[in-house]
């Protein structure tokens, strides 16, 4: 499938659960909602098994995806999958297999604050830095006029409330799956993943930055070497989305072992 058949948000065919997502996303996802968002899902008080958690994804079909329809689960099989395929590394093949896990808290997410089924706009889609000016390389630049800090002077500059060259290691980006997973891992005493991995897992959604080519003041040198990870990852992320349906428990006999040389066999604490 050629590249410009993906992430057409402009299509006839797309949907307007998709663009109404970007509304609600754009409007709610403020500095003072993302703080909120770390301390009320950052807890880590409720164990699961990455296999449970995986299965989960069955019942959760992204919204904010123009691409494809099929249950989360079946996205990360696939770029799983792509990944192994190439002969790439096993930690990022269970990457491409994981990436997306941070989803699950739909499981004890709420309408209210974006996190359930229903309201998907604090979970998933496009994530944008907080606290400095939108820029517009964001899904819909149209909203960005709706978020209530582009009216704060604090926080509608191009720097906003961060220092120039700080790196996106020390911003806020709007609250989603990315963060919670990556949050999730740093707090997991069992995981092993490089530093790729976990830069994977952090940015992938991070489209204004990383294919929009956004927020330059606030890049450092290490945010290059970030580019050619995501960018590396993109690939498989995105093209590899298809109609075809796999089994977990056809995939699990040669996934598990990596996932328990990499994460190790205990439950993961979300």
């Amino acid at each position: 499938m050629e590249e410009k058949t993906f992430r057409n948000y402009e299509a006839p065919d797309v949907s307007v659960a998709v663009k109404e997502h970007y509304r609600k996303m754009r409007k709610n996802q403020t500095l003072d909602y993302v703080r909120h968002m770390h301390k009320k899902y950052l807890k880590f008080d409720k164990p699961m098994d990455l296999w449970e958690a995986m299965r989960h994804l069955n019942s959760l079909v992204d919204v904010s995806d123009p691409d494809l329809d099929l249950p989360n689960v079946q996205h990360l099989i696939q770029s799983a999958e792509a990944i192994r395929e190439e002969g790439r590394p096993d930690w990022m093949q269970l990457t491409g297999l994981i990436h997306d896990l941070g989803k699950i808290m739909f499981l004890w997410g709420s309408d209210e604050d974006g996190t359930s089924q229903a309201e998907q706009w604090g979970m998933v889609g496009d994530v944008f830095v907080v606290g400095c000016k939108l820029p517009e390389t964001c899904v819909y630049p149209e909203f960005n006029k709706l978020n209530p800090d582009m009216h704060n002077e604090a926080y509608n500059t191009p720097t906003g409330i961060y220092e120039e060259g700080c790196g996106i290691d020390n911003v806020d980006l709007a609250w989603g799956h990315d963060e919670y997973l990556y949050q999730v891992l740093k707090n997991h005493e069992g995981n092993k993943l490089p530093e790729e991995a976990m830069v994977m897992i952090r940015y992938h959604s991070f489209y204004p930055w990383h294919t929009g080519g956004s927020y330059k003041q606030l890049l450092n040198d290490k945010d290059a070497e970030y580019l050619e990870i995501i960018r590396d990852f993109n690939k498989y992320d995105l093209y590899t989305k298809s109609q075809k349906i796999y089994e977990l428990d056809e995939v699990m006999d040669y996934y598990k072992p990596i996932a328990e040389k990499y994460l190790g066999k205990g439950p993961i604490y979300w």
